[in-house]
Parts: C-alpha cells; sequence; structure tokens
C-alpha cells in the first residue's frame, strides 16, 4: 500500500508493507503512480532486470528509484508491475512494462529527482515495514 503526501514544494511517497520485498515493489508502483495519472494504462508486456547492490536499506531504496527514475527520463520506459527480492548485498528486479506512448500514458507529476531528504526504511514494531521518500517535482 502506498500514499502520496504533500512537502513543501516536492512531493512524499508513504509505502506500508508486509515485507521488504513487497515494500521496494510498492515504492516503485507508487513512482510510477506519480508520474502517469494512471498506471493501469501500463501494459506489463514486456521485462527488464535491474540488480542493484548495496548494504543500506535506504541508499538501496533511493538507487532502486533513481534507477527507475533514469529509466524512464532516459529510455522512456514506463512499469506497472514489479518483482523484488531484496538480499544482503543489494536486490534484484523484475519490472514490467512498455516504451512510454504520449497517446495513451498521460502525464502526471514531474519527477525531477529522488531525494535524500526525509528518506527512510524502517521495520514496525508489529513486523511489518514503512518507507517515506521525496520526490522533487
Amino acid at each position: 500500500m502506498y500514499e502520496l503526501f504533500e512537502h513543501t514544494a516536492d512531493l512524499g511517497l508513504r509505502i506500508r508493507a508486509a515485507d521488504l520485498n513487497t515494500l521496494f515493489a510498492e515504492a516503485a508502483t507508487a513512482l510510477f503512480a506519480t508520474l502517469l495519472e494512471d498506471i493501469t494504462s501500463v501494459r506489463p508486456q514486456t521485462a527488464q532486470t535491474f540488480r542493484i547492490e548495496g548494504e543500506d536499506r535506504e541508499l538501496l531504496l533511493f538507487d532502486w528509484l533513481r534507477t527507475l527514475l533514469l529509466t524512464f527520463d532516459e529510455q522512456h520506459w514506463v512499469f506497472s508491475r514489479f518483482d523484488v527480492q531484496v538480499h544482503s548485498q543489494g536486490l534484484q528486479a523484475t519490472a514490467w512494462g512498455e516504451p512510454f506512448d504520449p497517446q495513451r500514458h498521460l502525464p502526471g507529476h514531474e519527477v525531477k529527482a529522488i531525494t535524500y531528504h526525509g528518506l527512510k526504511v524502517e521495520q514496525l514494531p508489529d513486523g511489518t515495514f514503512l518507507a517515506e521518500v521525496i520526490v522533487d517535482i
């Protein structure tokens, strides 16, 4: 589950999930739900794999979302489905999507960058996970 929250001139993403894998997948979904007016317009036709190294959960989440944002900006790909496996040395993920089609994929917010400000990934007392990420719009 994810939600957006206002943060001065930026936008916050708050993600809650039962485990880290789902948390990182939901964070990716939240990013594309921010970038696009309707993420359901993205057909999960083609899979792309990503590998990111890192041990710090916050920095790993930052790098994961930054990689997806760069893929969107530079390769013009949009994604709507994610499978993420977080491990002690980083993550391996598969994202399903398609090339951006301006006829079907209406832009949402223009995300300029993922920021370190307010970045957190924590396990809550009930065992679930919470992440917050501020994006520069």
